[in-house]
């Protein structure tokens, strides 16, 4: 009646099992967790050597200004009108504004491209 109380002995494959299910385990949480965020750490290490003269940054502070000089491991940035600069370290720039502006309008003249080219494609078969 109540078979599965009673113990057959130990298997050795219970014990593989286990095993396959933990490296899985391991598996699904470097997948999961350990990849996406080196991922992101080398897309913000690529974005921070990739700042140049110029460019409009924004810190981790939330201080935004235009880059003045870029040396090894710091830059120094232009905060306001009244030229007041800074000098900070590499990594503590958030985000550079000037290159997600003009990825944001490469964006968007590829796409209005593309509507063109299928009005154009349209009215030449309307045309037939």
């Amino acid at each position: 009646m109540y078979h599965f109380l009673e113990s057959t002995g130990p298997t050795g494959s219970g014990m593989g099992s286990m095993l396959i299910m933990l490296v899985l385990m391991f598996a699904i949480m470097y997948f999961l967790m350990i990849r996406p965020e080196n991922k992101k750490k080398k897309e913000a290490e690529q974005m921070r050597n990739a700042v140049k003269v110029g460019d409009e940054i924004t810190t981790i502070g939330g201080i935004i200004g235009v880059v003045c000089s870029v040396k090894d491991d710091k830059i120094v940035i232009e905060t306001s009108a009244d030229r007041v600069r800074v000098e900070l370290a590499k990594w503590a720039i958030s985000s550079n504004d000037s290159a997600t502006r003009e990825a944001k309008a490469k964006a968007e003249k590829k796409a209005a491209d593309k509507k063109r080219a299928l009005e154009e494609k349209k009215a030449a078969k309307g045309k037939r």
